[in-house]
């Protein structure tokens, strides 16, 4: 049977275009390198692949994580459950909800009292992402084994231990919160969901399928 495309919404397309310009520095690369060899090791044993991305509230760089690691994912054709998570919860962030929004993704919500539900889709034909805060071992995090990627300093210092883990792997960004309600909000939003973005693709563009 033929693989099924994943027909990425145009505006999309430009985004993910954009972020594979962006230079992802030799540091980085090492530290992205943890990521790709713990996903190449679950591949070529032929195991479900599992992140769960945490950061302290899971409304923003947690969110974005997730989000473009499944995206990257599917568009390599790895098969991969993508996760996020906190420590506490919040809400997913407007603000991060529509800097996605501009970079091409379909999103709809529906009402979750203060805690909003928010169904993110990449492509024409994609299984939506289910996007809201919540704690890392919420039941929609159904993997019992999987890779921790702490996305946030806070989290990563003040979680010693989290249950399920295989490995825990940092991954560290800054926060845009820090330009909440300044001129430069959309911009710094943007900017950081687009550096994720960047090394989301630039993880699975380096995973070596399995040959059957």
């Amino acid at each position: 049977m033929a693989k099924k495309k994943n027909h990425l919404y145009p505006t999309l397309t430009e985004s993910i275009k954009r972020a594979n310009n962006l230079t992802i520095s030799e540091e980085r690369k090492q530290v992205l390198k943890v990521l790709i060899d713990y996903i190449q090791s679950k591949v070529d044993r032929d195991e479900e692949v599992n992140l769960n991305f945490i950061c302290t509230h899971n409304s923003r760089r947690s969110q974005f994580s997730q989000i473009w690691a499944k995206t990257a994912a599917d568009l390599y054709g790895i098969p991969a459950n993508c996760y996020s998570g906190g420590v506490e919860v919040t809400a997913f962030n407007g603000r991060a909800v529509s800097s996605l929004k501009r970079s091409g993704f379909q999103i709809s919500s529906k009402e979750n009292g203060n805690n909003p539900i928010y169904s993110v889709l990449h492509s024409t034909d994609s299984e939506p992402i289910m996007a809201f805060s919540k704690v890392y071992d919420d039941p929609i995090n159904k993997a019992s084994r999987f890779a921790a990627v702490m996305t946030c300093d806070h989290a990563d210092e003040n979680c010693p231990f989290i249950p399920g883990t295989e490995k825990r792997i940092p991954v560290r960004y800054e926060d845009p919160k820090a330009f909440d309600d300044t001129d430069l909000e959309e911009e710094k939003y943007d900017e950081r969901s687009l550096q994720i973005a960047s090394e989301m693709l630039h993880v699975f563009s380096h995973i070596k399928k399995q040959i059957k």
